[in-house]
């Protein structure tokens, strides 16, 4: 909370001193790029982090690398052409190593990147870290938000009808609890299916139907009839909270049997009809695609390649393409605003209808084209999947 406190002390100062427009748009755009992020860098240190931590200095003026001085004394603390060498020497410093594509690896951290070689103003890379930190700091609910809706919705519903309703509020309250529970084509209800589980793993727990006699038992019926009386179903769904993020949930605890009674399938587009249509009511494509959806919260994998492409400083970004293609639209908002921090043109690799595509833009216009093509087709309509 002290954090989040001072966060809000230093955005506030810099309105104070910048403008509220001009810092709320900047603050917009920092927020149209904050789930580009590599989530697995905490439990995976990849390598020194150098974002800033503290309140920047802000000043307009580039460091020179001056030594603090009254003013009547500052062209003998600092005589001018002692700082103009320093100029240029870094000048030649980096039209040397202009050649040099950075960073040495692909990198998943594009906020980082972005913190660390971005030409932005002080209080823009201050605000930029902000943003930053606080993405990280949220990032541990988008990887359990199944479990905990699901939890959530097991305890309302378990002390609404065994302690706190009157028998004549149950209709009302089975009505707005149902508007909760609803699933409908094309979207997936993190209430629904956590809940159910958690529900499922219960009812297994408490019947013993676990553990390599249970799996090794090849008769159905006998299956449905088991029950040891084991009673264990309430430590277990509590152990399941205490341990568990969605992904590690799902692959664990989803069974066949779990699936074909609640009548989960998988689903995909079809482009002649435009409609999304069921792909698979298999078990494992089921779970498959369950499981894709919920790495990296189903957003899509961008990795900075290139901040000097083409030897001409512009920034070449991947996107990891794994069967769905990016909706080109949001695509485009966000290569404008990456483009305004990085100050040159900025390009994206990526699939759109099974061909490697590179999207660009310069400032002014959106360009796209099939990498290898030369034909470029400038402000291309966007189709969304």
């Amino acid at each position: 909370m002290d954090e989040i406190a001072n966060h809000g002390s230093r955005i506030r100062n810099y309105i104070e001193r910048f403008g509220e427009d001009e810092v709320e748009r900047f603050i917009d755009r920092c927020h149209s790029i904050d789930d580009l992020i590599d989530i697995h860098s905490v439990a995976f240190k990849r390598r020194a982090d150098t974002k800033p931590t503290d309140e920047l200095e802000v000043t307009e003026e580039p460091s020179l690398g001056k030594f603090r001085s009254k003013d009547y004394m500052e062209d003998y603390i600092n005589p001018p052409e002692v700082l103009h060498a320093r100029l240029d020497e870094e000048k030649k410093r980096r039209e040397q190593n202009a050649d040099l594509s950075f960073p040495a690896q692909p990198e998943k951290d594009v906020l980082l990147f972005l913190l660390e070689s971005a030409p932005l103003r002080p209080w823009q890379r201050d605000i930029l870290s902000i943003i930053r930190d606080e993405a990280y700091y949220f990032y541990p609910q988008g990887q359990t938000k199944i479990l905990n809706e699901g939890w959530a919705s097991y305890w309302h519903s378990t002390i609404m009808t065994q302690k706190a309703l009157h028998p004549s509020e149950v209709i009302d309250y089975a009505d707005h609890h149902s508007g909760t529970m609803a699933m409908s084509g094309g979207r997936l209800n993190p209430y629904k299916i956590g809940i159910e589980l958690l529900r499922d793993i219960e009812e297994r727990w408490n019947r013993g139907q676990f553990g390599p006699e249970y799996e090794a038992c090849d008769d159905l019926v006998e299956k449905r009839r088991w029950d040891k009386q084991l009673g264990l179903g309430r430590q277990k769904i509590f152990e399941v909270r205490r341990i568990h993020n969605d992904i590690t949930f799902i692959d664990t605890f989803l069974t066949p049997e779990f699936c074909d009674r609640h009548k989960l399938f998988s689903f995909s587009y079809h482009d002649q009809s435009g409609q999304y249509v069921i792909d698979s009511r298999e078990f494992d494509k089921i779970k498959q695609r369950l499981l894709f959806n919920l790495t990296n919260f189903g957003k899509p994998w961008i990795y900075v390649i290139n901040g000097n492409h083409k030897n001409r400083g512009e920034l070449l970004l991947r996107h990891q393409h794994n069967g769905i293609d990016l909706k080109l639209n949001y695509a485009r908002d966000v290569l404008m605003n990456l483009q305004y921090m990085w100050a040159r043109p900025v390009h994206l690799e990526t699939v759109v209808d099974g061909k490697p595509t590179l999207l660009s833009f310069d400032g002014s216009d959106h360009t796209q084209k099939i990498i290898g093509d030369e034909n470029v087709s400038k402000n291309t309509p966007a189709k969304s999947k």
